[in-house]
């Protein structure tokens, strides 16, 4: 093999005995900064657009009306690149968090939006950060996995003006971060045990010998899944070595601006999805999390498909009144690269004659409501695939016990009474995964999302 191992997705044609058993993968999409209301949550359409500096907006009152309960899912404008796995995904609102003063707000949301402990329930750190939900969970699913999780950014930038709380979600413990892979050449390696003498464009040339002897054996359908799999494993082959191409380009620009903050973003978000993907299909790992950028990181990246020249998401979103066609096109933009990777998801069959989509609970969201008022009170949450079948899907979930007029004051949005913790929804996922657990963080109970 040349120092080099590929992991294979379950082939039927080799298995000793056919076996219906799946492992359930758990998977998170952070996205920072929160969203424009407006365009991602039904029945905010004509929401009054949020200014940062709230004291000097004197807008009258208006008021939006918010379904209750449970409804059909409408893709709003942010969520209308979902519509071809429609029925596999759930937006659900009415998610809250608490915001526990003394710390930046940005930091907390982010590295707090997984753990969600109580405020100043944790008293040797000034963050209300706990183990996260990815750990407790794999330490159930994990164990016979090469790598109990895996944890994926991207955000490759060296500029860091800021703590590590603002660029992770993935804690072992309070304080101890669970370090992200950021470049995509260096994942590779790790996940496909590159040996550093063998260039990572012909690790795939070292087993395919093997691999063709292999394929003789396989059935009419194992063959497309295996040649599938070598082919996805090809395209990440090329995506690296376009990427260095344009690393070398991109460094005789003189811009001010990191170089990585020059490569297209959807490139490289998609790069290190399809990273993710395949460690989840060949049961390297059976959770993971994945963040799209660091919360408050004044740094420009290169929307590709947006602009002509590099944005920071954090700057616009402080001006919501001059920026917010820009921000919908952001949201919009992060959204597609989601569905990018549901769709991959859900073409990928295993064992079981499901989706690894349907085995997965994959979870979009952001530890803001908006960015610009910094909300921590109804959430932009999407899950999408059923955990092998216990979670509903292809509905809305609105979990505010407040029904009809929910007032916007000043562009800020005002939380209903009994909003429910975020936690409620890791209690949910944790028990949906085979955890028995009966509280997690500050949840006050079990959402009733699982299907009987």
């Amino acid at each position: 093999m040349g120092g080099s191992i590929l992991s294979l997705p379950w082939m039927e044609s080799l298995a000793a005995k056919p076996s219906a058993e799946v492992a359930r993968r758990l998977a998170f999409y952070y996205v920072p900064i929160g969203v424009v209301r407006r365009t991602f949550f039904p029945g905010e359409e004509n929401g009054v657009t949020p200014l940062f500096n709230r004291d000097n907006f004197n807008a009258e009152e208006t008021k939006t009306r918010i379904p209750k309960g449970e409804h059909p899912l409408e893709l709003t404008a942010t969520m209308k690149p979902l519509g071809g796995v429609r029925e596999k995904v759930s937006l659900i609102t009415g998610m809250d968090r608490t915001f526990q003063p003394g710390t930046d707000v940005h930091a907390q949301c982010a590295s707090c939006f997984l753990s969600s402990a109580s405020p100043f329930s944790v008293k040797h750190s000034p963050y209300p950060q706990a183990r996260t939900l990815d750990h407790i969970v794999a330490e159930k699913i994990g164990g016979r996995t090469p790598f109990k999780t895996l944890e994926f950014s991207c955000n490759s930038h060296k500029d860091n003006k800021e703590s590590i709380q603002f660029d992770n979600i993935s804690w072992y413990g309070t304080e101890y971060v669970a370090p992200s892979m950021r470049d995509p050449r260096l994942a590779y390696r790790r996940l496909f045990k590159s040996d550093e003498r063998s260039s990572y464009r012909n690790i795939t040339d070292l087993v395919l010998e093997d691999a063709r002897s292999l394929k003789r054996d396989l059935g009419r359908e194992d063959q497309e899944k295996f040649a599938e799999y070598f082919d996805s494993i090809r395209t990440i082959e090329r995506q690296l070595s376009r990427l260095e191409g344009l690393k070398e380009e991109l460094s005789k620009v003189d811009l001010d601006v990191p170089m990585d903050g020059k490569l297209p973003r959807g490139e490289y978000i998609r790069l290190m999805g399809d990273l993710m993907v395949v460690a989840l299909q060949t049961g390297l790992t059976n959770v993971a999390t994945f963040m799209v950028g660091p919360e408050r990181w004044d740094t420009p990246y290169l929307y590709e498909s947006l602009f002509d020249k590099p944005r920071s998401h954090h700057q616009m979103s402080h001006n919501q009144k001059k920026f917010i066609e820009d921000l919908i096109k952001v949201d919009h933009f992060h959204m597609e690269q989601f569905a990018y990777l549901v769709e991959k998801m859900d073409r990928i069959q295993e064992a079981n004659g499901k989706s690894l989509l349907d085995n997965t609970l994959f979870t979009y969201g952001s530890g803001l409501g908006d960015g610009a008022t910094h909300q921590y009170s109804a959430l932009p949450i999407v899950v999408a695939g059923s955990g092998g079948g216990t979670f509903k899907t292809g509905r809305h979930f609105n979990l505010s016990e407040q029904s009809g007029l929910v007032p916007k004051v000043a562009g800020k949005y005002v939380a209903p009474e009994g909003g429910v913790p975020l936690a409620n929804l890791w209690l949910t996922q944790a028990r949906a995964m085979g955890l028995e657990m009966d509280r997690f963080a500050d949840s006050t109970g079990e959402l009733g999302l699982l299907r009987a």
